[in-house]
């Protein structure tokens, strides 16, 4: 069988300056920060799967109208377990229903994110700051 990437969302939510990162609970960088997402199940869109990401990790629900693509994430040594390509979103959320659920065991949202030495998961920060130009 021909071996391909496996495929995952990310999902970038701004509040104002501030940004949504999720603790991971699991290896591969347990315990760091990274975005909201997950692998995208057989029969399911991109969109559907980053809008199912990050209602099971936060608790927060958007409109499917309201993702703006930031871009496709491929460099094969992404992430240590696999080649996996990730297509990364953008969105704004209220954040009345912010907890964290599904393999987060933490979900915060970061004042001034660009300033701190956060240990981010992945690439994440790239996609953070790819999202911060284009919103």
């Amino acid at each position: 069988m021909h071996k391909t990437p496996l495929l995952t969302v990310d999902c970038v939510v701004f509040n104002n300056d501030s940004v949504v990162l999720i603790h991971r609970g699991f290896e591969p960088f347990k315990n760091w920060y990274a975005l909201p997402g997950g692998f995208v199940n057989i029969g399911e869109s991109v969109e559907m799967a980053c809008l199912r990401e990050l209602k099971e990790e936060t608790g927060l629900e958007v409109k499917f109208q309201s993702l703006k693509l930031i871009g496709v994430y491929s460099k094969q040594d992404r992430d240590p377990r696999s080649h996996i390509v990730s297509i990364a979103f953008v969105c704004e959320s209220n954040l009345d229903n912010l907890k964290a659920g599904d393999d987060a065991v933490a979900v915060e949202v970061i004042d001034d994110w660009m300033n701190k030495d956060l240990k981010i998961a992945f690439d994440h920060n790239k996609i953070i700051k790819d999202a911060w130009i284009l919103n």
